[in-house]
């Protein structure tokens, strides 16, 4: 009776049982926790900015539900067949001279009737762009016919290679790091690390796998996130995405087009792994601001990756070219990785691109390896396992053949011409404007008229052959110049004239640009809408 007594008192002394204590305790850790979480978003997005984003779901969660009603619903469905059928239309040959190959055939056929397929199958697409023409950006990224029989020579020579067994291919395996040096040392680190990639968007992945791995074994982070700009290529979403890392990202200044700093450090904390600065971006070819993101990673022991994948073999060059550079390259303090793509104005066949690191420890937290596995050990540095060793003996080759001297010249005259391009629009259009101050090969322009939109104008463009980019947030238009624009500067610029008059003038159109990133932007649900159709072009690729 005394004990029950006893207890009856330390109740009413101390208050609740010990566990009724734990789960006090349990629940302020997740209140505390979830408020933390509150906290660091309001800081990154700031209060004004996170009360429109809540807005925006609001409205867009209410518009999605108003869809599902049945006119809606078929109003929607019909307007996306309509898509459906335009997509197919321009996509998938059509005709009775059309022959569909959805068997394997019954007997090999001879390499002459090979060749002649491949020859109808082209003919079957007659209204498809000739990248030849000089018409298209980017896309091809043609060193010339002379730099293409070397490629051609030296993947036959190594067709059947594979960089997985080196010691059945060691010339290979010396090759990949060859070009891995080569471009440590264009970029002023020869005493770091890398490896070669099917393209920026794995070297990018690769980069942001690296650092969840890397802040994991050293900080003991494991609810990552990172910092990247809105111009930032959407590799790094896709990244994120696969990896499971919080992004915030972080708009870009109006004018200068390069990423706000002050609102990169808000949101900067204690889980964040990385952050991300372009040099140049794809929208709208600028340069963020290298050397301040630099000392913020310094500030806060964290990584930052340059994006250099479109600046590649042009912005190394750019200052003995004799055309202003900010700094961008590993000799910036807190610079520890740099994505380059061999592919591109490296001119190497496609397929092949480079990751580079300050230091050889951070590449280790790249590779895959399992010692378990019943197959033996494996070790695999990037995504893929087996590779085509032809691509690295291309790319090789390119470079070798090419030389410092090639890319330098190649340089001055490419970015020659999209300095004529943007001084074109600048001083004879004035409807126009070029967006930021683009230091390389890419040019952007937005509309200064509220008549005119600049993806009609890409639409016109179009209408006479031209193949550009539609961006949004503004809406604009991009072209990355390359070797193959460098001749048809004049008429580009007159062209670009006789679009702006026909965006004026003409009726508002229904072209791709205007479809796709107009309705991107005119609705919450835009973009949901312009998902679908995507998932349509996807869905195509795939149909014989």
């Amino acid at each position: 009776m005394d004990a029950v007594l006893s207890s009856t008192r330390l109740r009413a002394l101390y208050g609740s049982s010990p566990l009724e204590h734990i789960k006090t305790l349990v629940i302020a850790y997740l209140l505390l926790k979830q408020t933390l979480q509150v906290y660091r978003h309001l800081r990154a997005r700031g209060v004004i900015q996170s009360v429109q984003d809540a807005c925006k779901w609001a409205v867009q969660e209410v518009m999605l539900l108003a869809l599902r009603l049945p006119a809606a619903r078929r109003k929607v469905d019909t307007e996306l067949g309509k898509a459906r059928i335009q997509i197919e239309s321009k996509m998938i040959a059509q005709g009775p001279g059309v022959t569909r190959h959805l068997a394997l055939p019954e007997n090999g056929k001879t390499p002459d009737w090979i060749l002649h397929e491949m020859e109808k199958m082209d003919a079957e697409f007659d209204n498809h762009s000739d990248w030849r023409d000089g018409k298209i950006s980017g896309a091809v990224y043609h060193g010339g016919e002379d730099l293409m029989k070397v490629i051609m020579a030296a993947m036959e020579r190594y067709s059947v290679s594979n960089p997985l067994h080196p010691d059945v291919f060691p010339s290979v395996r010396k090759m990949e790091a060859e070009i891995v040096a080569m471009c440590l040392k264009m970029y002023n680190n020869p005493n770091g690390a890398g490896a070669t990639t099917s393209g920026g968007t794995e070297s990018i992945v690769l980069a942001v796998k690296t650092y969840r791995e890397w802040a994991r074994a050293v900080k003991g982070i494991t609810k990552p996130e990172m910092v990247i700009p809105e111009t930032a290529h959407v590799a790094f979403d896709k990244g994120a995405a696969y990896f499971g890392i919080k992004t915030h990202t972080i708009p870009v200044d109006p004018i200068t087009r390069q990423v706000n700093i002050k609102r990169v450090a808000r949101a900067i904390n204690a889980n964040t792994i990385m952050i991300v600065g372009s040099a140049v971006n794809f929208p709208d070819g600028c340069q963020d601001d290298i050397v301040s993101l630099g000392q913020l990673a310094t500030k806060h022991k964290i990584g930052l990756h340059v994006d250099c994948c479109l600046g590649s073999f042009i912005m190394p060059f750019l200052e003995e070219a004799g055309f202003p550079v900010k700094p961008f390259d590993f000799r910036v303090q807190g610079v520890t990785s740099i994505s380059c793509d061999t592919h591109k104005y490296g001119f190497a066949p496609k397929g092949n691109s480079v990751i580079m690191y300050r230091n050889p420890e951070l590449r280790r937290h790249q590779y895959y390896i399992n010692p378990d596995w019943v197959g033996g050990l494996y070790a695999s540095p990037t995504i893929a396992g087996s590779r085509p060793g032809a691509i690295l003996a291309g790319t090789w080759a390119a470079l070798q053949y090419m030389g410092h001297s090639g890319y330098l010249e190649s340089c001055k005259s490419i970015v020659s011409a999209a300095r004529r391009i943007a001084h074109g629009i600048t001083e004879e259009i004035p409807e126009l404007y070029v967006l930021g101050n683009p230091p390389a090969s890419v040019v952007a322009f937005g509309s200064n008229s509220a008549d005119i939109s600049a993806l009609e104008v890409g639409d016109a463009m179009s209408r006479k052959g031209w193949h550009l980019n539609g961006l949004s947030r503004p809406g604009a238009v991009h072209i990355a110049v390359t070797r193959l624009t460098v001749p048809h500067v004049d008429e580009f610029i007159a062209d670009l004239k006789d679009s702006v008059r026909e965006a004026r003038f003409a009726p508002p159109g229904k072209g791709t640009m205007m479809t796709l990133y107009g309705l991107g932007s005119s609705s919450p649900v835009g973009p949901r809408l312009v998902g679908r159709v995507a998932e349509m072009f996807l869905d195509t690729l795939y149909k014989a």
